[in-house]
Parts: C-alpha cells; sequence; structure tokens
C-alpha cells in the first residue's frame, strides 16, 4: 500500500462492495471448546495442576472458522462438510445460525462423531487439549451429497471456493481436483489452506496458503525464513503443481506472494502475538473475500496481513469483524500521516461510507473560502469539534463568479483546496460546481451539516440530507470582502 487511494480502495470495499461477496467453504469443519479457568495447586492425586474452571465456550474451528471469518467480515457464506449425528453437530449449527451461515451443505454422517478440539487454559496459558476426532476417507454417498451441494451453489451463482484441508477426511485427492476443475469451468478464484508435503491433489489450483512450515515440508526444506529462501521455495511449488498463486505466511515476517508476475512481501503488524490458532483461517478468508470481489491482488494481501495481525493478538480461535478491519486500517493511514486532500465526488461518497460503517461522525460544511483568514480557521475548527471528520464542500472558481461577480474569485480553486487541505482540522475537499451543495451532500450524507452567519436550519441547502444542522456564527471582523477593501484602500493611498 503505497498511497492513500490505495488504501481508499481497500476501505470502500469494506464499507460497501463485500456485502455482495458470495463464497463456498469445503473442508473440515470443528468445533473448538474452550474451558477457562485458574490454577492454584498441583493434584495430590499426581504431579499436574488442577484447575478450577469458570468459564466454557465453544466456537467454530477448523474449516468452520474460515466461515467464521468470511461472516463476521460479512459476506455471504455457504459452508459444505461433513459431521456426525451428535450434539456437537447441533452445538456447531446453532454457532452458524447464530454468524449467519448457510449450512445446508453439512452432510450427517451416521459413521463418523463431529471432530472436537477441548482445550484447557489457566489463565492465558493453554495448558492442554484433548481431541474428539474420527479420520479417513469419506463414503460414497457422502461424496456424492457434497458435489451436489456444491454444484447447486455454482449455478446459483458463486464468486469464490475456499477448500480448508486439515487432513481429516474430506479432501481428498479426487474431491479437491473436482473443486479445482468446477472453479475453472466457472471462471471463479479457488484458495486451498493445505495440509501435509504433498500438493498434487492441489495441482492446478488459484491460490494456495501455506504457514512457513507447511511451505518448507513441501518443498522438503530445512526451515528457514528468509526472503529468498521463501521464494525460492514458492516459485519451485508453485511451478511443479501449476498453482496461480502462492502466499505464504510467515510468523513475524508477515506474509509473502509468489506468482508468476511479481513477488510481493507485506511485513508483520501485530505489536504482540498472543496466539496464532486460526490466522491462517483468517488469511485465507480476507485473501480469498478481495479476490472474489475484485479487488487488486496487492491490496487483498495487505487486508488479509492487516487482518492476521489482528487475530494473533488475541487468545484463542478469533474471526476478525468487518468494522475492526476498518478501523485498523484507518488508524494505521493516521499513523503513516497519509491525508486525503483534494478528492472526487466518488472517492469522498466511498470514504465517507467507510468511516460511516466504523460509526465516526461525518461533519460537513462549505464555501468559497476565497482568501483564507483567521475568521475561516475558528470556523472550520469549531465545525471539526462537532464529529470525528470534516469535509469542506468547496465552490470552483466558475461558481463563485456566479455567486459573487466576474471579478471573484482571487484564487485559483486548485490553490484554495490545497491550502484548505492543509489545515488540521479538515479531512477532505471536494470541488462542487453547482450553485448549492445539495446534490454533493446527497452524495456524502454527512450526520452533521454546518453553515456559517445568520441563517436558519430550515434555510440550509442539503438539509434533507443530513441528520442534523448547526449554525456557527463567523467570527465578527475578518471577511473576504474586508481583507480585499483594505488591500485596495492602502493602494489608493500608496501604502502598497
Amino acid at each position: 500500500m503505497v498511497n492513500n487511494l490505495a488504501d481508499l480502495a481497500v476501505t470502500t470495499f469494506l464499507a460497501e462492495q463485500i456485502k455482495n461477496v458470495r463464497i463456498a467453504v469445503i473442508g473440515d469443519v470443528m468445533l473448538d471448546r474452550y474451558f477457562q479457568g485458574e490454577v492454584k495447586r498441583i493434584s495430590p492425586e499426581a504431579p499436574v495442576p488442577v484447575t478450577r474452571i469458570t468459564k466454557i465456550n465453544s466456537v467454530l474451528g477448523g474449516a468452520a472458522n474460515v466461515a467464521a471469518n468470511l461472516a463476521h467480515l460479512e459476506c455471504q457464506v455457504f459452508m459444505g462438510g461433513v459431521t456426525g449425528d451428535d450434539e456437537n453437530r447441533l452445538l456447531l449449527e446453532k454457532l452458524m445460525d447464530d454468524a449467519g451461515i448457510n449450512h445446508q451443505g453439512l452432510v450427517k454422517s451416521k459413521r463418523r462423531k463431529t471432530i472436537t478440539k477441548l482445550r484447557v487454559l489457566g489463565g492465558n496459558q493453554q495448558m492442554l487439549r484433548l481431541d474428539f476426532e474420527e479420520t479417513g476417507d469419506l463414503f460414497p454417498d457422502e461424496i456424492v451429497e457434497l458435489r451436489h451441494w456444491l454444484a447447486g451453489l455454482l449455478d446459483e451463482g458463486l464468486d469464490g471456493i475456499i477448500v480448508s484441508d486439515y487432513a481429516k477426511g474430506v479432501c481428498s485427492d479426487d474431491f479437491c481436483q473436482w473443486v479445482i476443475a468446477q472453479g475453472k469451468a466457472y471462471d471463479i478464484p479457488v484458495l486451498i489452506d493445505p495440509k501435509g508435503a504433498d500438493w498434487s491433489k492441489y495441482d492446478g489450483c488459484d491460490f494456495i496458503t501455506p504457514n512457513l512450515k507447511e511451505m518448507c515440508e513441501a518443498a522438503g526444506c530445512q526451515r528457514e525464513n528468509s526472503d529468498e529462501a521463501v521464494v525460492s521455495m514458492a516459485q519451485a511449488a508453485r511451478e511443479k503443481f501449476h498453482i496461480k498463486n502462492v502466499v505464504v505466511t510467515r510468523s513475524e515476517r508477515g506474509m509473502s506472494l509468489v506468482n508468476a508476475e511479481q513477488v510481493l512481501h507485506s511485513p508483520a503488524t501485530a505489536i504482540e502475538v498472543f496466539d496464532v490458532s486460526g490466522a491462517g483461517d483468517t488469511v485465507a478468508a480476507t485473501l480469498l473475500a478481495g479476490v472474489a470481489g475484485k479487488l487488486a491482488l496487492a491490496d487483498a494481501v495487505y487486508m488479509a496481513n492487516r487482518a492476521a495481525g489482528i487475530v494473533v493478538a488475541k487468545v484463542g480461535t478469533y474471526p476478525v469483524h468487518r468494522d475492526e478491519l476498518l478501523k485498523d486500517l484507518l488508524t494505521e493511514e493516521r499513523k503513516q500521516g497519509r491525508g486525503y486532500r483534494t478528492l472526487s465526488w466518488q472517492e469522498i461518497a466511498s470514504l465517507a461510507a467507510t468511516w460511516r460503517a466504523c460509526g465516526e461522525k461525518i461533519v460537513f460544511t462549505n464555501g468559497c473560502f476565497d482568501i483564507l483568514h483567521v475568521g475561516h480557521v475558528t470556523y472550520l475548527e469549531k465545525a471539526r469539534n462537532l464529529g470525528k471528520h470534516l469535509i469542506v464542500g468547496l465552490n470552483t472558481d466558475a461558481s463563485v463568479r456566479r455567486l459573487k461577480g466576474e471579478t471573484r474569485p482571487l484564487v485559483h480553486e486548485l490553490d484554495r483546496a490545497r491550502v484548505l487541505a492543509a489545515l488540521a482540522c479538515v479531512d477532505a475537499v471536494v470541488l462542487f460546481d453547482q450553485d448549492t451543495p445539495t446534490e454533493l451532500i446527497e452524495k456524502i450524507r454527512p450526520d452533521i451539516l454546518v453553515k456559517g452567519g445568520d441563517y436558519k436550519p430550515e434555510e440550509v441547502a442539503g438539509r434533507e440530507y443530513a441528520g442534523e444542522v448547526r449554525i456557527i456564527e463567523f467570527e465578527d471582523g475578518y471577511s473576504t470582502t474586508g481583507v480585499v477593501e483594505k488591500i485596495a484602500k492602502m493602494v489608493k493611498e500608496g501604502k502598497l
């Protein structure tokens, strides 16, 4: 991400477009259970700590965590997999219902139990994990049911498919190859979150997202996290298995994208790492959501990396919410000092939608601001104090001439815009050519519309498109006309 417009593309996608993205997730569905408590003594029965359980929490795990991440990003999500016919399936279904995940693709098996992983934590320290599972290939009738479900979704319309392989039986060689072939037939991307050293069953996929350990195992190499080693391993795997894009998650080194056209290293963003559980699921979900939603690939990688940075700073399996990711991106922009300056109508509408999605109050005001003086600055500072962001609608030169006569403005519109944008209290400046800013206000729909002077709220143009109208009195003794008259008088008296 090298400029504010690239940042704007990501935040705009999250704020406006991601809700329309439809993704199917297929893989090994699991239930993650966390028994949290405190440890204060050692058991008299054996030299083991005694954990007094104070809280039990159940969350979606495995492939279901990928679906949970997509649902929290507010994509339209369809889950396919196999569970047992047991109580834990019912708990999974309730969790998916609560998350807004369509789970009609969950095949109910009479031959296996729902995969469940139980973790015991003392404070924030994981002390023990118990796995309840049965692995092995699916039976033919279960495979047929899964294929029938996905075929129906493809006919209805999908934007992408994620295969989340935990080597528990769903993602067989034949099934993976069938899914990849369906992606090609319907011209949609297929992303694989892999398991194991043999990637031949993933041959021909569009994206694969191994962590460093998985990448080294697939390459048959010793663990090494240098850029050169990762790129070399990824390129070899990409060529051997005909994979378009290899995205390697590298813990403290961030992520690396390798394809035929480019190599992109995205540095880690987390300040502290508490738990890497589920981070790979977050990367897979966020990356494909961006790609499936037609976001530029570099921007999708950046977005996925920011999401991963949020996840590893949490304890346990944690899906990132769209609003949380939006706020993280906006916070990063502010930390880097990236301003928005003068924007087009389309850009400001998108930016306003992003701020609104984050619950940040938007203030709008407008004017000619021909010769900027202290009265203007005081007025703008008061307007900004009413909310989080201040947008200034600026009359173009043509608009000013119609309003004030042929001798105005004295300062060109682009120069006026640049001076305004340099003020700390102004977040963005937008030029408008109309006599009133009503159409622009309709695009932005601010929470507060500010006008200066002795207007009555019901007289303010564009008021119907704002949450409320505020009137701010101008500072006495300051006006552009006064400045012009003073200069003219001094010239006439020979003082200039």
